[in-house]
């Protein structure tokens, strides 16, 4: 996901994408504490993800 694609999103959008996407975080770090093999890179895209949309949504708060 690119940040140009979260401009054009709405905030309710938005909470629902960060939502979603710390959930899918949070079941990415118990598969891998499980010591089930899981793709760190998923991990840091997943988290600079969040961030991205994080940083959107405080764009639009500060407007």
């Amino acid at each position: 996901m690119k940040f140009v694609d979260l401009i054009q999103k709405d905030a309710k959008e938005l909470l629902r994408m960060c939502n979603d996407m710390k959930r899918e975080y949070f079941n990415l770090r118990v598969l891998s504490k499980a010591t089930q093999e899981v793709k760190t890179s998923g991990i840091r895209t997943c988290k600079k993800n969040i961030a991205r949309v994080k940083t959107r949504l405080s764009q639009l708060k500060n407007r």
